[in-house]
C-alpha cells in the first residue's frame, strides 16, 4: 500500500518550495491532515546541521563530510517528524529529501551512486516516498534565477555543477516511472501547480475521499 509521503525536488531556483507551498494552501482549504518539512531541518537538530552545510564560512567541507552531514539531519527528520505522522496517516510534504543527496553528492560532486543509495536506505529505514515531484528548469534559467540573489555554501558551486544535477534527477526518474514526475518549471507557477494538483488527486484519489 502507498504511503502519504510526497517529496519535492529540483536544482537551487527551479520554484519547487513554491509548488510545495501551493499544495500546503490546497490540503488545508480540503481539511486534509499534513505536515509540511524541508530536508535538512524541520527540528532543532536538523536545522542546526542546516546551517553547518549552507555556512559559506565551511566552504572548505569535503564532500564526504558533506553527505554524511546531510544523512544525519535525515535520520533525525525521519525519526521525529515523518515516522510519526506517518504513522498517524497523515500526509509527508517534504522539501527534498533522498534524491537530493543522490543528484547533489552523487551526480554533482561525483561520489558512489550505489554507495549513496545503500547510506540513504541506513539513514532512513528504507523509507521512501510514494510520489516525488521534479521541478525541473533550463540552464539559462537557472543562470539567471542564481545571479539573482545572494548564493549560500551550496549555491556558490556554479552552473555547471547544477547541469550535472539535472541530469542526476533525470536519470533518477528513469528508475521509478511511477514515482517521479518531471515537471517543467519554465512556465508560470499556477500552470506548474495545475499539473502537480491533476497528478496529486489523481495518485490519492483526493476529491472522492473528500465528497
Amino acid at each position: 500500500m502507498k504511503n502519504k509521503f510526497i517529496t519535492f525536488e529540483g536544482v537551487d531556483g527551479s520554484g519547487k518550495s513554491t509548488q510545495m507551498e501551493y499544495l500546503n494552501k490546497e490540503l488545508l482549504k480540503l481539511n486534509i491532515p499534513f505536515i509540511s518539512l524541508r530536508d535538512p531541518g524541520s527540528n532543532k537538530l536538523s536545522e542546526s546541521i542546516r546551517g553547518i552545510l549552507l555556512d559559506k564560512n565551511n566552504i572548505e567541507l569535503s564532500n564526504i563530510s558533506e553527505s554524511f552531514l546531510f544523512l544525519a539531519a535525515r535520520a533525525q527528520l525521519l525519526e521525529k517528524e515523518i515516522l510519526p505522522a506517518l504513522a498517524m496517516k497523515k500526509f509527508v510534504l517534504c522539501d527534498r529529501f533522498t534524491d537530493s543527496t543522490l543528484a547533489y553528492q552523487g551526480y554533482g560532486r561525483g561520489l558512489s551512486i550505489d554507495l549513496l543509495k545503500i547510506l540513504n536506505d541506513f539513514a532512513t529505514q528504507d523509507i521512501q516516498p510514494s510520489l516525488t515531484f521534479i521541478i525541473d528548469i533550463d540552464e539559462k534559467t537557472i543562470f539567471e534565477r542564481l545571479s539573482d540573489h545572494s548564493h549560500d555554501r551550496m549555491e556558490s558551486t556554479g552552473v555547471e555543477f547544477y547541469k550535472k544535477i539535472r541530469e542526476g534527477y533525470y536519470q533518477l526518474s528513469m528508475e521509478n516511472k511511477k514515482r517521479y514526475f518531471i515537471i517543467d518549471g519554465n512556465r508560470s507557477k499556477v500552470e506548474i501547480f495545475d499539473e502537480i494538483w491533476k497528478i496529486f488527486i489523481d495518485r490519492y484519489r483526493i476529491m472522492e475521499n473528500n465528497e
